[in-house]
């Protein structure tokens, strides 16, 4: 029974992330993750009491996805530049490959409760930055700098500037390697 009710409510959640994948939050209903997922309205509302409830649980398993590739590519680097080269490119290239979905996680008017799961992915990068920033200062790599304070800004960067490609749908060429110089400007690394 609780395999049963475990397997249910994966499918709801999958079926909750495609669906803001494809038509962003705005464009996702209860009845049709319900659909997609192959269940009983009802059966939607025993797992999560309201829309709420389930796009916080599918914006935080999507949030972790998203730091968990951007982590992956980063540790395959040596430098704290080639790290930090790492996340943009990954966080904005993922971002513009489901620029809907991204564009969900990153901007989209939501409810209370996904917001605060937005701000949680937000401060899950930026904590992820602040260690790749903080030892390079240690190496001398990077100038000295709060890694706290240059993290935070280089995530509400990445997103700000994210946010208009990802809404109209389009990016240039140019995007991730303006980014790359933006962010490597502002934490001091010789090009």
């Amino acid at each position: 029974m609780q395999a049963r009710l475990t397997a249910s409510r994966v499918r709801i959640v999958a079926a909750a992330l495609a669906i803001l994948a494809e038509h962003g939050y705005a464009g996702c209903s209860v009845a049709a993750v319900a659909e997609r997922a192959g269940v009983a309205t009802g059966s939607v509302y025993r797992h999560f009491p309201a829309k709420a409830d389930l796009f916080a649980e599918v914006f935080r398993a999507a949030s972790q996805r998203e730091v968990d590739a951007v982590a992956r590519a980063a540790a395959r680097e040596a430098t704290a530049a080639a790290k930090i080269r790492a996340v943009v490119e990954t966080f904005s290239g993922r971002a513009l490959q489901s620029p809907r979905l991204a564009y969900a996680l990153l901007a989209e008017p939501v409810d209370p409760a996904v917001e605060a799961q937005r701000l949680i992915f937000r401060r899950a990068h930026a904590t992820l930055i602040a260690g790749y920033v903080s030892a390079g200062v240690s190496a001398g790599e990077l100038l000295p700098q709060d890694p706290e304070l240059t993290s935070t800004a280089v995530v509400g960067a990445l997103a700000e500037a994210l946010v208009g490609p990802l809404a109209a749908g389009v990016a240039g060429p140019d995007t991730i390697p303006n980014l790359t110089v933006l962010i490597h400007r502002a934490l001091g690394v010789t090009p």
